[in-house]
């Protein structure tokens, strides 16, 4: 994989009650106000490989260097995942995973081959 055929990326905030999805409504619409970004459904359950409640932000490789930054200043105390669109699900949510605040343990079962 090359760095240039990375397309996009996702954020995932991670909150786990009611003044957490705020918190994430309220970042999320920030941020799309400024930044050409998609804001996904906030999800009060788990969802995928995601430990908690979340929400996932997507935006293109061209805008890493702008939403990246605002996500650092902006995040207050929620956790974000990011990770690069690859076409590979189990690089992107391990190897290819970074994380703002605390990490988590994800579920990637899902990822891996059926045996």
């Amino acid at each position: 994989m090359r760095v240039e055929d990375i397309k996009e990326y996702h954020a995932h905030l991670y909150y786990n009650d009611q003044a957490g999805l705020e918190t994430a409504q309220h970042i999320t619409q920030q941020l799309a106000d400024q930044y050409d970004v998609t804001i996904g459904r906030f999800h009060q359950k788990k969802v995928g490989p995601h430990p908690m409640w979340s929400v996932q932000i997507t935006f293109s490789a061209h805008l890493f260097d702008r939403v990246l930054p605002w996500l650092i200043y902006h995040r207050q105390n929620l956790d974000v995942l990011f990770h690069p669109l690859s076409g590979d699900a189990l690089f992107d949510h391990t190897q290819g995973a970074s994380w703002l605040g605390n990490s988590h343990t994800l579920n990637i079962s899902q990822f891996l081959p059926k045996i």
